[in-house]
């Protein structure tokens, strides 16, 4: 059974309106309609697939969300794992870079080793750290 894509991360945040802000204002994603959960929740979408869920963290977790997530109780705010990044293919490297420093976004940039690609790194509102990887021919560009 090969899989064909990602179909979506879930962001738990303490302030599911900010970091829905964010994502939208910082990557351009745009917040979108999504089914009745019977817990607060923004989806956004990259076009027309919604790749980023955002929902309450376990701290601000109500019942019916612990139950549908199957977290154990209101104060497991250990998650489910660990992930280290999530990254993206993007274009528009210099207005990227421009954008990140008008909003005051710290970032890191550096030519990944073995491969045509420019990467940025930096973090979202809640430590998710966001990778943007470029075709290296955007480099000349700068």
């Amino acid at each position: 059974m090969p899989l064909s894509h990602i179909e979506h991360f879930l962001v738990a945040a303490d302030d599911i309106d900010a970091t829905r802000d964010w994502y939208a204002r910082v990557l351009g994603l745009r917040s979108g309609p999504h089914p009745d959960f019977g817990f607060p929740v923004h989806w956004m979408y990259l076009g027309e697939r919604d790749v980023v869920h955002i929902g309450p963290s376990a701290r601000h977790a109500g019942e019916r969300q612990r139950e549908y997530l199957g977290r154990a109780s209101q104060g497991d705010a250990a998650g489910t794992g660990a992930i280290d990044h999530v990254a993206f293919r993007a274009k528009g490297l210099r207005e990227m870079v421009r954008h990140l420093e008008t909003e005051g976004i710290s970032f890191t940039r550096r030519r990944a080793n073995g491969q045509a690609l420019i990467q940025l790194f930096f973090y979202d509102p809640n430590g998710i750290k966001i990778e943007l990887n470029y075709d290296e021919d955007e480099e000349g560009e700068q």
